[in-house]
């Protein structure tokens, strides 16, 4: 996946969530805000 630069479209894509459905970016089109948070461990 390119790289998305500030002020453009994130281009769609799809994850499970917590309860292992899955969710694309394109399901919150038009609401305000999506904020995605990555984890990362450190081990």
């Amino acid at each position: 996946m390119p790289r998305v630069s500030l002020n453009q479209i994130a281009p769609n894509f799809s994850l499970a969530d917590y309860a292992g459905r899955l969710v694309s970016l394109s399901d919150f089109r038009g609401k305000k805000n999506v904020l995605l948070v990555f984890n990362r461990t450190f081990t």
